[in-house]
């Protein structure tokens, strides 16, 4: 036997005896039992993840080709993280069958460049002030962001087309008033054309539509992106139009977490209004919800956009999260 043959053989032998002795320290019977566990671990987190498509499984039935408008803005806008979790919810909404419009705000980026300017924002009863130059800014920062979302859309592989309330006469408005104050380049949406976002749908696009309009003259105005959606929502007989927020949901008692309402009649809604109990910004919201339910939205819906998915758990889900708003006539909420 040669030299190298009997360094081979002792190498074997020492791994073999290494390899005996190992074994004596092992339990057969708890190496199973771990083994087993694992794969019931794994099977318990598979029929999680079935009982989710089980669950979302007939709300995908019932809003299959239908159009849900969602109006985007607020934190989940701001927060990079938040704003891909809101375009993957969309996407997946037109993957599964859904025909979403995206209707976008930019408040925070516009006050943000109006101050890069040395302009000074203004704001009456809420609403901005927008002179011309104040307006020029507006729009080219919402178009800005209008073509980043985009992009977003688009890197998910669905396609995207990004338009303004301009574009073939989708959104036409009147000047607004404050309590009777100019308040600039401002508009009331008093016709809305949705031929060219059928025609989007139908081509199977996304439509993300940036709030700005034109008048009788075609001077430019800013239109506040909750009127716009609201509007553009009535206007194509959504499904649903769901309104992305900062807040949770409608409170009876804002200072009290627990009054929180999952759902509101419009008649339950006039009352909570008249109570005087509904103040600040979530007042013109209410208006909406209640105006889109009244004009042919079958749901409407105030969601927290700072929650991740939102838009799926609300959807998909039978518990749902944040305010849900139907009409009196409606006795089942689905």
């Amino acid at each position: 036997m040669s030299r190298s043959m009997r360094i081979t053989e002792a190498e074997d032998n020492k791994h073999q005896i290494y390899s005996y002795q190992g074994a004596k320290d092992i339990d057969p019977q708890k190496e199973i039992s771990k083994e087993t566990k694992a794969v019931d671990k794994d099977m318990q987190d598979v029929m999680k993840k079935a009982e989710v498509l089980i669950e979302a499984l007939p709300y995908i039935q019932k809003f299959n080709r239908k159009i849900i408008v969602v109006k985007y803005g607020g934190s989940a806008m701001s927060n990079e993280e938040l704003q891909r979790s809101v375009i993957q919810d969309v996407t997946l909404l037109k993957l599964v069958g859904f025909k979403p419009i995206i209707v976008h705000g930019g408040g925070k980026a516009i006050s943000s460049w109006v101050n890069k300017v040395g302009k000074e924002a203004q704001f009456i009863n809420g609403l901005r002030v927008t002179d011309e130059e104040t307006m020029e800014i507006a729009e080219m920062v919402l178009s800005k962001v209008n073509k980043q979302l985009v992009t977003m859309v688009q890197e998910l592989g669905v396609k995207a087309i990004g338009l303004s309330g301009k574009d073939s006469g989708l959104l036409h408005v009147q000047k607004k008033y404050s309590d009777g104050q100019d308040i600039g380049f401002v508009g009331d949406v008093d016709k809305v054309d949705p031929s060219v976002l059928y025609d989007l749908l139908d081509r199977d696009y996304v439509p993300i539509v940036a709030p700005i309009g034109l008048d009788d003259n075609f001077d430019t105005y800013n239109i506040n992106a909750d009127d716009a959606a609201c509007a553009i929502a009535k206007a194509v007989g959504a499904e649903k139009l769901a309104f992305l927020t900062d807040i949770e949901g409608v409170y009876k008692d804002i200072n009290d977490k627990d009054s929180l309402i999952s759902r509101l009649t419009c008649s339950e809604a006039d009352e909570l209004i008249s109570s005087g109990q509904i103040g600040g910004g979530m007042l013109p919201k209410l208006g909406n919800c209640v105006s889109a339910v009244r004009e042919g939205v079958n749901r409407v819906h105030i969601l927290d956009g700072r929650i991740p998915h939102c838009l799926l758990l609300e959807i998909f889900t039978n518990r749902g999260i944040g305010t849900m708003f139907l009409n009196d006539t409606d006795e089942q909420a689905v």
